[in-house]
C-alpha cells in the first residue's frame, strides 16, 4: 500500500474531471504532478504540486489554483483533517486519525507485498560486480563495491525484476602471467627451496600465493615444475582456479555469491572481439588513427602512432579508443567491448555495472560502446564505488595480516563481522568516500546505526515473547477500531514512506537510502519506547501483563518494516541482544 500514489491518482482523477466540466485546463502531461512526503517543518502527512503543475495552463498563480482545488479536495475525502495551501503552491493534507486504522489494516493483512513498486514494468538485469582480477583474494577496496551489487540486486528482485549476477573474470593479459610466474616460483620456493625473486617488481609478492602453491602441488602430484614454459598453459588454469576459490570464499563470507562467471580467455579464443570489431567496422565506427598524448603523460614521452581505435567521441566521449596495442594485441578495453557485445546478444533488458573510483574515468567510453553496439542511450548504468578510509582509535588503520599491502575482506569480517560489514559500507552514498571507523562499528549506542536498528527489532521481539508470541507468524486481528496517539500516528507516517524510499532507492540504484530509513524509523521506535518509562499510555505491557490489539499490531508492523529492509541489506535482525 503506497499511499502516497493512491493519492496522486485521486488528484489526476479529480483534475481530469474538473477538466471535463470545463472548470480547469489542464497540460500536455500530468507526469510532473506529484505527491510526496512533505518537509520536516509541514505538520502534514502528505504534500502535492498540483497547483503548480497546473499554474502556467490556467494563467493563474500557483496559490489561486490550491486554494480553488482544496475545495474540491475537502468535499471528496472524508479522510481529510486539515487542507491548507502553503507558498509556492504546495497543497498540504493530513488525515483524520482513523485513517491510520485503514492503514494499519491493509499492511498487516499484505505486509509481504508491502513496498513493492507494482506500476512500472517488470524488467530483466544483468548485473556485473567486483570482477577483480583473479590474483588473490578480495581486500577492502573491492568490499564496498561487492555489497553495492549484491544490495542493488536484492532491491531489484525485492520489486520482482528478474536480475542475474555476474562476475567478469580478467584471467587473460600480462597481469596473469606476472601472477601464474609468481606461483610458479612460489611452487619451486616450497619443493627446491629456492628463494623467492622478491626484487622482481613485476610478480606478487603476497604470503597467501605460498597456499595457492601448495594446494597446486597438492592436487597435481605428476605435475612437473623444471621448466615454466613446458607447465606455464596448465598452471594459469590452475592458479586462476585457486584464486577464484579464494575470492568465492570471500564473496560467501560476505553473504554474496554470482550467478556466473565470465572469463576472458574464453571470450578472446572465441574470437569475440574479431566478431565485435567487424560489427563496430561496418557500423563505420573503427578507424585506423592517432591519439594524442594524455594531459597527465606529457609531450616528450608519447610518441603518436597509427592506431585501430573506435569513434568514442561520436558518442560524447573527450576521446577516441584504442582498440590494439603496438604489437598488435587487443587492449583492454577491446576485450571488454567483446565481453559487453556478449551481454548485449544474451537479450537483457537492461546492464549495469558497479566500478572501483579507479575505474571512474572508464564509464564514459563503456557507455559510449554500449550505446553504439545497441543503438540506446540508456541500455547500460554504471555505478561507481568510491573509497574506504578504515579508522581506529582515530587514525587510519592498517591490520592485514598477510604480506601484499593491502586488508582482505577476511580481516575486515573476523574484525567487525559480516552484518557490521555489509551496513556500515552501505550507510552512505556510494559516490562519496566513507570512513569506516571500528570503534563506532562496535559500540552499543545509537551512535552504531547497525545496533541501533537491530536492538529495535530485538525489543520488539522481547514483547512478543512476553506475550507468548512468535514474532515471524502473522497477527490476526478482527477489529481495527483503534484510537492511534499523536506519537504513534508519526511512526504509522514513517512506516507510509516505506514504499517511498523502495521506489527512490530502486530507480536511482541508492541502495544507502535503506538504513537510512530503518535508523530513522528505529529511532522514531526507540524514542516512543522510552516514553514508556514516564507515560503508562506508552507501554507496550499493561498492568495485567497483557497488551492490547492496537499496540500489538502497531508493534508487528514496524517489525514486518525493518525485517523487509534487513533482508535486502543482507543483514540479521537477531531477537535477542
Amino acid at each position: 500500500m503506497n499511499i502516497f500514489d493512491l493519492y496522486l491518482d485521486k488528484i489526476k482523477e479529480l483534475v481530469k474531471e474538473l477538466n471535463k466540466e470545463g472548470l480547469i485546463e489542464l497540460p500536455e502531461s500530468l507526469d510532473g504532478i506529484n505527491v510526496d512526503i512533505p518537509p520536516a517543518n509541514f505538520k502534514c502527512d502528505m504534500s502535492s504540486n498540483v497547483a503548480m503543475v497546473l499554474s502556467k495552463s490556467n494563467k493563474k498563480s500557483p496559490l489561486i489554483i490550491a486554494e480553488e482545488l482544496i475545495k474540491f479536495i475537502k468535499k471528496r475525502d472524508k479522510d481529510i483533517d486539515e487542507i491548507s495551501a502553503a507558498k509556492p503552491g504546495f497543497i498540504n493534507i493530513k488525515f483524520k486519525p482513523i485513517y491510520w486504522n485503514e492503514f494499519v489494516k491493509e499492511i498487516n493483512s499484505n505486509y509481504k507485498e508491502f513496498g513493492i513498486n507494482k506500476k512500472n514494468k517488470k524488467k530483466n538485469y544483468l548485473i556485473e560486480f567486483v570482477s577483480a582480477n583473479p590474483t588473490g583474494p578480495l581486500h577492502v577496496g573491492h568490499c564496498r563495491g561487492a555489497i553495492l551489487g549484491d544490495v542493488i540486486t536484492n532491491l531489484l528482485l525485492f520489486n520482482k525484476h528478474k536480475v542475474s549476477k555476474e562476475y567478469y573474470v580478467n584471467d587473460y593479459g600480462n597481469q596473469i602471467i606476472n601472477f601464474t610466474k609468481s606461483v610458479f616460483f612460489r611452487i619451486r620456493e616450497i619443493l627446491n627451496k629456492e628463494k623467492f625473486p622478491i626484487e622482481n617488481q613485476d610478480l606478487y609478492p603476497g604470503d597467501y600465493l605460498i597456499d595457492i602453491a601448495k594446494n597446486i602441488i597438492d592436487k597435481n602430484k605428476k605435475l612437473n615444475f623444471d621448466d615454466y614454459e613446458a607447465v606455464s598453459s596448465e598452471l594459469t588454469l590452475l592458479a586462476v582456479k585457486e584464486s577464484l576459490t579464494l575470492i568465492k570464499g570471500n564473496l560467501k563470507n560476505l553473504g554474496i555469491t554470482h550467478d556466473k562467471f565470465v572469463s576472458e580467455t574464453d571470450i578472446v579464443k572465441k574470437k569475440e572481439v574479431e566478431k565485435v570489431i567487424q560489427k563496430l567496422t561496418e557500423k563505420n565506427l573503427v578507424f585506423e588513427g592517432k591519439i594524442k598524448a594524455p594531459i597527465n603523460e606529457g609531450d616528450k614521452k608519447w610518441v603518436e602512432r597509427e592506431q585501430l581505435l573506435f569513434r568514442s567521441t561520436d558518442f560524447g566521449d573527450d576521446k577516441d579508443r584504442a582498440l590494439q596495442k603496438s604489437d598488435k594485441s587487443w587492449t583492454y578495453f577491446a576485450s571488454d567491448v567483446a565481453y559487453h557485445n556478449n551481454k548485449l546478444d544474451r537479450n537483457f533488458d537492461k546492464l549495469i555495472n558497479i566500478l572501483g573510483a579507479d575505474h571512474a574515468g572508464y564509464i564514459k567510453r563503456i557507455t559510449s560502446v554500449v550505446e553504439a553496439l545497441s543503438g540506446s542511450k540508456d541500455k547500460i548504468t554504471c555505478k561507481v564505488s568510491q573509497l574506504v578510509k578504515l579508522i581506529k582509535d582515530g587514525k587510519p588503520f592498517k591490520m592485514s595480516k598477510r604480506k601484499g599491502d593491502y586488508i582482505t575482506i577476511e580481516d575486515l569480517i573476523d574484525e567487525v563481522g559480516k552484518d557490521a560489514t555489509r551496513f556500515i559500507m552501505l550507510n552512505r552514498s556510494s559516490d562519496v568516500e566513507l570512513d569506516f571507523d571500528f570503534e563506532k562499528v562496535k559500540e552499543k549506542t545509537k551512535d552504531n546505526p547497525l545496533y541501533y536498528v537491530q536492538y529495535c527489532y530485538a525489543r520488539i521481539s522481547s514483547v512478543f515473547r512476553h506475550v507468548n508470541l512468535d514474532i515471524k507468524n502473522d497477527l490476526n486481528i478482527n477489529k481495527y477500531d483503534f484510537n492511534y496517539s499523536d506519537a504513534e500516528i508519526d511512526i504509522l507516517k514513517k512506516i507510509s514512506e516505506w514504499p517511498k524510499c523502495v521506489e527512490a532507492s530502486s530507480l536511482r540504484l541508492e541502495p544507502h537510502r535503506i538504513p537510512i530509513y530503518l535508523y530513522e524509523l528505529s529511532s522514531k521506535f526507540h524514542s516512543y519506547w522510552n516514553m514508556g518509562k514516564d507515560d503508562e499510555t506508552k507501554r507496550f505491557i499493561n498492568i495485567n501483563k497483557t497488551i492490547s490489539d492496537d499496540k500489538l499490531v502497531f508493534l508487528k508492523i514496524i517489525s514486518n518494516t525493518i525485517k523487509s529492509g534487513m533482508n535486502i541489506v543482507g543483514v540479521s535482525t537477531p531477537e535477542k541482544m
